[in-house]
């Protein structure tokens, strides 16, 4: 008996699909008539037939549940700050209490050097310059740069007749080469321009200039320039 062709009786029936080919197989390997294959047949077609759940229609909530709502109020709940982070404290800024001025009024002979090294007239050797030279005649009046309070007095072997103002905020004003006359002491509290004492072209260390203040300032330790600082804040 010539054995049955599946793949061609799987091509014919279409959407019977397998059943339909099993079947077709075992009657033709059965020899089974034309009955028997009627009944098989019809077997498959009630096996297959399928009856569809009743489905329920949803409700409106359902349909619009995950529709956004505006009409809603929402609780004004603010974040919980970290507790674990602290919060750091800014540097506290350069706090100009009045005007400031300049010392004296003269022409800067010698210019703040910046760290570089200069060579100095009087030594002959290159060192840095950490003031300005401020020229003026002797007895020439000293301002203060601004508000302070006079912190020390001294004479110096190389620098003369010494006087330093803490003018807060870090800033400390070193006013040299001043005569031995000085108006001030310490401790004492100044305003912006009030006069210190006097030119005394008394640094011997920079005896070979002409008569001048020797101006430094130094903000928070640090020699700055002190004509960069007083231009930007106050009066020259």
């Amino acid at each position: 008996m010539k054995t049955p062709d599946l793949k061609a009786i799987k091509k014919l029936v279409g959407g019977r699909g397998l059943y339909i080919t099993a079947a077709a197989s075992i009657i033709a390997v059965g020899g089974v008539g034309a009955a028997a294959y009627n009944r098989a047949v019809s077997k498959i077609d009630d096996s297959l037939t399928y009856s569809a759940p009743k489905l329920e229609e949803p409700s409106l909530d359902e349909l619009f549940a995950d529709q956004p709502k505006s009409d809603v109020p929402k609780d004004d709940v603010k974040p919980k700050a970290d507790s674990s982070v602290e919060s750091s404290e800014e540097d506290e800024p350069t706090v100009v209490t009045q005007p400031n001025v300049m010392p004296v009024n003269g022409q800067v002979i010698v210019p703040f050097s910046f760290g570089e090294l200069v060579k100095s007239e009087t030594l002959g050797v290159w060192k840095t310059h950490d003031g300005v030279d401020i020229k003026a005649d002797e007895g020439t009046p000293v301002k203060s740069m601004n508000r302070g309070e006079v912190t020390k007095i001294w004479e110096d072997a190389l620098w003369g007749y010494c006087v330093t103002i803490d003018h807060g905020s870090g800033l400390v004003g070193h006013y040299y080469s001043l005569a031995p006359s000085v108006v001030v002491e310490e401790g004492d509290e100044v305003e912006s321009g009030e006069i210190i004492g006097t030119i005394g072209d008394t640094a011997q260390v920079e005896a070979a200039e002409p008569s001048h203040l020797h101006f430094g300032l130094k903000r928070n330790g640090e020699w700055i320039d002190p004509i960069g600082y007083i231009e930007p804040f106050g009066n020259k």
